[in-house]
């Protein structure tokens, strides 16, 4: 029996209507049937069935032979799985743009944090005349040139890429970078990893 619930539910019945599918989904993973969890945790197939399908909330201690049963702390049943942060991640400018550090390279990030999210973006500022070479690694770079121009070396290939252009590009090959030009460039750089 499956049960659609409004979107205000509190939050200790999505806890409760999880305990279930998660018995059922760790039993399946261990290869074990009801009845052989049932024999583990001392407790009725039936009751074991009930959980399963959420139509028995187990008492305190029936999860706990389930869990010993399945090498599970008891924590994995009843912890709240909700992702609880916005769904985007806003990255407000900041005061007058990537400040000069003294280097001749400067970025400000502009993505979200890379537990959530592949893709890593950037806004860098190089310095005329400075040259930088990437480190080979599966995956691709995006960059869009806004002020400035930059020159790139993707292995023998060399493209000239100025503002308002962009170029895309494998990362595993050697690849380089410079700003030949008499100005500082500016570009947005967004790097994908490869899983």
């Amino acid at each position: 029996m499956v049960r659609s619930r409004p979107a205000s539910i509190p939050g200790w019945e999505l806890v409760v209507d999880s305990i279930g599918p998660k018995v059922r989904t760790l039993r399946r993973d261990r290869g074990l049937t009801l009845q052989q969890l049932a024999h583990l945790a001392d407790v009725s197939a039936a009751a074991v069935h009930k959980v399963e399908r959420s139509e028995m909330v187990p008492t305190i201690t029936t999860l706990l032979k389930i869990a010993g049963a399945l090498g599970t702390p008891i924590r994995h049943f009843v912890s709240d799985d909700t992702d609880t942060r916005p769904l985007a991640v806003h990255t407000r400018a900041p005061a007058g743009g990537p400040a000069a550090t003294g280097s001749a390279t400067s970025s400000v990030t502009i993505t979200g944090p890379a537990d959530r999210f592949r893709a890593s973006g950037a806004v860098t500022r190089l310095e005329p005349g400075t040259e930088r070479v990437g480190r080979p690694a599966a995956g691709e770079n995006l960059v869009v040139v806004l002020d400035g121009r930059l020159t790139f070396t993707i292995e023998d290939e060399t493209y000239t890429v100025a503002a308002g252009e962009s170029l895309h590009f494998p990362t595993h090959v050697e690849h380089r970078w410079s700003n030949p030009g008499p100005d500082p460039a500016r570009a947005v750089w967004v790097t994908v990893p490869e899983n």
